[in-house]
């Protein structure tokens, strides 16, 4: 997992996701986790713009979110 935008910009694009898609963060968390069983973040972004016609930034911010609550459920 990388860190692809800082962490400011990362909270903004998750606060405009319900706004710009009709949908609040925590459906599209659980649309990944039922979706196909990808492993590079490229892909799982790639699905969600294409399943989903998410855009780029938005795609992006949904998975980075992911896979920090799932390193976060690993830890505890």
């Amino acid at each position: 997992m990388s860190q692809v935008f800082s962490e400011e910009t990362h909270r903004n694009l998750l606060s405009r996701i319900p706004q710009c898609t009709g949908r609040e963060v925590s459906d599209w968390l659980r649309a990944v986790d039922d979706g196909p069983s990808l492993f590079r973040f490229e892909e799982k972004v790639s699905w969600l713009r294409s399943e989903h016609n998410l855009a780029h930034g938005h795609a992006k911010a949904i998975i980075h979110e992911y896979d920090l609550r799932r390193a976060a459920r690993k830890f505890r």
